[in-house]
C-alpha cells in the first residue's frame, strides 16, 4: 500500500481513498472546476479538451477531493503525452509523486478498455481486406511501449484472424524471438497463416538485421510446415514498416 504524498489527510492510504468516509467537503473550487471539464467534454468529447484534461477526467475518480491538475501535469511532463501514460509501466507511474495503487488501476484500466475496443474490430475478420483496422489496432497496443514486445497474429485459410497473442517482451531494443515456437503455436491453433508484429520503442520502424535474420527463419520454419507468413510489421511512434511492401518478404 502507498501513501499519496501529497494527501490531505496523511494517514489515508491510497488504496483505500474510495472506500473509506469522506471527511469534510470538497473545495468548491474543485468542484466547481471537475465539473466544467466533465460538461465539455460531455458536450465536445476528447477533441474539445487538451490531453491533460482528458487525463484529469481520469484521476477525478482516483483522487476525489484534491486538485489533480499538478498531478496531471507532472504524468504528461514526465511520459510525454496521454498514450504513453497510460502505457506507462507500473514502476514508472509510481516514480511520479502522489501517485499509488488507485490511480495506477485506472490508467491501466482505461488503457484496457482502450486495447478491447481495438481488438473487437479485427477479431474474427477477414484480416487482408480489414488492413487500416488492423494497422490501428497494432498502433494502440504498441505504439506508445517503452520495452519491446513481440506479437503473432493467426488466420485460418481464409484470412480471417482467429488468434492474436503476445509471444515475447523484451527490453527497448531487443526482444527475444523463438522460430519454432511461433510455428509450433500455429499448429496448436490449426492456423494456415500468421502475421508478426513488433515495435520499436525509439518510434523508428526501420528493421535491424536481427529483425531480417529472424522473420527469414520464422519464414522458413512456416515453409517447412506449409503455413503462410504474410507479413511482419513494425510499429513505430506514429508509422509503421510492412516487411511484405519493403521486399523483404
Amino acid at each position: 500500500m502507498t501513501l499519496f504524498d501529497e494527501q490531505p489527510l496523511p494517514f489515508l492510504m491510497d488504496e483505500a481513498i474510495t472506500t473509506l468516509p469522506v471527511i469534510g467537503k470538497q473545495p468548491s473550487y474543485i468542484a466547481d472546476h471537475r465539473q466544467r471539464l466533465r460538461t465539455r467534454f460531455m458536450a465536445g468529447g476528447a477533441t474539445a479538451m487538451p490531453e491533460y484534461e482528458l487525463l484529469e477526467l481520469i484521476l477525478f475518480r482516483a483522487i476525489p477531493r484534491r486538485d489533480v491538475k499538478p498531478l496531471a501535469n507532472a504524468l504528461m511532463a514526465q511520459f510525454g503525452d496521454f498514450n504513453r501514460v497510460l502505457t506507462a509501466p507500473e514502476a514508472r507511474l509510481r516514480d511520479v509523486k502522489g501517485i499509488g495503487d488507485t490511480v495506477i488501476t485506472e490508467l491501466k484500466i482505461v488503457e484496457a478498455a482502450a486495447h478491447c475496443m481495438a481488438r473487437s474490430k479485427v477479431m474474427h475478420t477477414y484480416v487482408l481486406s480489414s488492413w487500416d483496422s488492423l494497422l490501428d489496432y497494432c498502433h494502440t497496443v504498441m505504439a506508445h511501449r517503452e520495452t519491446e514486445q513481440f506479437r503473432v497474429l493467426f488466420l485460418d485459410r481464409k484470412n480471417m484472424l482467429i488468434g492474436d497473442e503476445e509471444q515475447s517482451k523484451g527490453t527497448v531494443d531487443h526482444v527475444p524471438v523463438y522460430p519454432r515456437e511461433v510455428a509450433k503455436r500455429a499448429l496448436e491453433l490449426n492456423a494456415s497463416a500468421m502475421i508478426l508484429v513488433h515495435n520499436h520503442p525509439s518510434g523508428d520502424p526501420t528493421p535491424s538485421q536481427a529483425d531480417i535474420d529472424m522473420t527469414a527463419q520464422i519464414n522458413a520454419a512456416c515453409e517447412a510446415l506449409g503455413l503462410t507468413l504474410h507479413d511482419h510489421l513494425i510499429i513505430g511512434k506514429s508509422q509503421e514498416l510492412s516487411f511484405r511492401a519493403q521486399g523483404y518478404l
